[in-house]
C-alpha cells in the first residue's frame, strides 16, 4: 500500500482517471491518503478523514510513507481559520492556502505557517458562525472551499473546523446522526436533509434560529425553513422538499 499528502491548494478529485471527468470532491493542502491504485499519470486515492475515493493527477501530492501516515492519522486535524494564507516552503516561495487546509504535514513537507489555526472540538454554538465564513461562496459540484463548495461540502468543512467529522455526500451524512420528529426539536447547527421525488437524499443544510437555514444552492444562502422545507426568500417558492433532520452535536 502506498500513501500521500496533498502539497498544493485544492486539488481536483476526479470520478475517473482524466481531467475532463467528473470533479467529485477536491483534495485540500495537507489532506493525507491511501493510494489505492496508481498508474502512470493518475492514482486512485482514498482519503484518511472520510475515506471518500476519487483519482487525483500524480502531478500533485507528495507520496510518504506507511510510518507517517498512521502517524498523522493519530492526530486531530490542524486546520487554518482565515480565509486565505500562505505557506513558505524551503526555497522562500509562497503557497496560497484556504479556510480548512490541514497543517498537520509542516515539518514533512517543509513549510513554515505562522497564521491563525484551531485544533480543538468546539461548542455547538460555534457551528453557525463558523458557517457566516462560507456565505455567498458560490455554489460548485465538488467543492469544498469559499471560492466554491457544494452544498455537502459546505456542512462537511463547518464541522470539520469545529472539531466534528461528517462524511462526504449528503446522502452519507444523513446516516449520522440522531433523527428529530419535529423542527421545533431542533437546536442551531443541526442539520436538514432534503429528497427528490424519488426519495432519495440530495441536499442538506445548517439549521439557525427562528426557522432559518444555511446551505449551498447557487451560493451559501441563508433561507426560511418550514415543516415542507427550503422557501427561497428571493424566488419565493419552496426550493427543496425537507426529509429528516438530524442532530449529529
Amino acid at each position: 500500500m502506498q500513501y500521500g499528502i496533498c502539497n498544493l491548494s485544492i486539488v481536483p478529485l476526479r470520478f475517473e482517471a482524466s481531467d475532463k471527468s467528473e470533479l467529485v470532491s477536491q483534495v485540500l493542502y495537507g489532506e493525507w491518503f491511501k493510494v489505492i491504485e496508481k498508474r502512470k499519470h493518475w492514482s486512485k486515492i482514498r482519503l484518511a478523514f472520510d475515506t471518500y475515493e476519487g483519482w487525483i493527477d500524480n502531478k500533485q501530492y507528495l507520496e510518504i510513507d506507511a510510518d507517517t501516515y498512521i502517524t498523522l492519522n493519530t492526530e486531530n486535524p490542524k486546520l487554518t481559520t482565515d480565509l486565505v494564507e500562505f505557506i513558505q516552503d524551503e526555497h522562500d516561495q509562497l503557497y496560497p492556502i484556504q479556510l480548512g487546509a490541514t497543517l498537520n504535514g509542516l515539518s514533512l513537507l517543509k513549510h513554515k505557517f505562522d497564521g491563525n489555526f484551531t485544533q480543538d472540538k468546539l461548542n455547538k454554538q460555534n457551528i453557525v458562525e463558523t458557517a457566516f465564513l462560507y456565505l455567498n461562496s458560490p455554489y460548485l459540484w465538488g467543492g469544498k472551499t469559499p471560492f466554491g463548495i457544494d452544498c455537502s461540502g459546505f456542512t462537511q468543512m463547518v464541522y470539520k473546523l469545529n472539531g466534528y467529522k461528517l462524511l462526504r455526500d449528503a446522502s452519507q451524512q444523513a446516516t449520522q446522526g440522531e433523527a428529530l420528529s419535529f423542527i421545533e426539536e431542533s437546536e442551531p447547527g443541526d442539520l436538514a436533509f432534503f429528497d427528490n421525488a424519488d426519495g432519495a437524499i440530495i441536499h442538506v443544510g445548517i439549521i439557525m434560529k427562528d426557522n432559518y437555514i444555511i446551505h449551498a444552492h447557487g451560493k451559501v444562502r441563508i433561507d426560511r425553513l418550514d415543516h415542507s422545507g427550503i422557501y427561497n426568500v428571493d424566488r419565493k417558492i419552496h426550493t427543496h422538499k425537507l426529509r429528516v433532520i438530524k442532530k449529529v452535536i
